[in-house]
């Protein structure tokens, strides 16, 4: 399956440290080598970077690694193909305009019987059921407040009750961000940190290296990470309960909520299930 890097912060802050760790498991220190991608949000910009190739061996990879671009949302993927050819266009995150803004959405999951009506507002570029869910979202939050955008707290109200459509159907572990908001599904599994003062030494997991915050940050700073598996070997990560809506902003948890449950006990399950 795919794996989710997300970042929310309450100031501009490189992401440099985590995706030294999270690209490794593209095709290195685990198997997902069908694709990776990163998007920033800078303003009311947004930089894009998506390739097809393994992350561990991308030299594009090395470009993001050794870039220190600073932003207070990040979504990055890393691609195990359960449907969809691998190509470009299959490449997470995707991206789309609503309201203005610039949405950002990746996906880990199978929903292989969740492929909704599409009023062709919102038309998916590859053939995979991450990029259509992510349409027929924005589809639906466009038909819910019209022209208007809502409050974060309506934001948040509204996709869990489109959630409820799919979340029964299969797994579908998802980041989702506007550059405001980041929003986290967990179906399986997902689990976060909020680094903060008093900030300490962090050591990665799939990578002998480490970074002491303490000498990188002011006392306010306060930076949220939420990924697939814990990046790091010496921090205190917080499990996701499967079946939970997350909305993080300025780098800490804002709201929380129950969804519907995975059909699925275990990875060993859903992995059985896929064949």
């Amino acid at each position: 399956m795919c794996q989710l890097l997300g970042m929310n912060c309450n100031v501009p802050t490189d992401i440099c440290f985590s995706f030294a760790g999270f690209r490794k498991r593209g095709g290195l220190t685990d198997i997902h080598k069908d694709g990776w991608g990163i998007g920033f949000f800078e303003g009311k910009g947004t930089r894009l970077f998506l390739d097809p190739e393994p992350s561990a061996q991308s030299v594009l990879a090395d470009l993001v690694r050794s870039y220190p671009i600073r932003s207070l949302n990040v979504i990055a993927h890393i691609r195990k193909a359960t449907a969809g050819d691998v190509s470009l266009e299959n490449t997470h995150p995707f991206m789309r305009e609503l309201w203005g803004k610039n949405w950002l959405f990746a996906h880990n999951g199978h929903l292989p019987d969740f492929w909704p009506e599409l009023e062709g507002t919102m038309t998916p570029v590859g053939n995979t059921d991450s990029e259509w869910v992510f349409c027929w979202l924005l589809e639906r939050l466009r038909d819910r407040f019209g022209i208007a955008p809502p409050s974060r707290q309506d934001l948040f109200d509204a996709l869990e009750t489109l959630i409820l459509t799919f979340a029964g159907k299969g797994i579908s572990n998802f980041l989702l961000s506007n550059g405001d908001v980041l929003i986290a599904h967990c179906s399986t599994h997902l689990s976060y940190i909020v680094r903060q003062a008093p900030f300490g030494e962090a050591h990665l997991s799939d990578e002998d290296m480490s970074v002491d915050f303490r000498q990188l940050t002011t006392p306010d700073d306060r930076v949220a990470v939420i990924t697939s598996m814990p990046l790091t070997d010496n921090e205190a990560w917080v499990d996701m309960r499967p079946g939970t809506l997350w909305m993080f902003h300025d780098g800490e948890v804002c709201a929380q909520r129950d969804t519907l449950p995975s059909p699925f006990k275990s990875m060993q399950e859903m992995n059985a299930y896929q064949g």
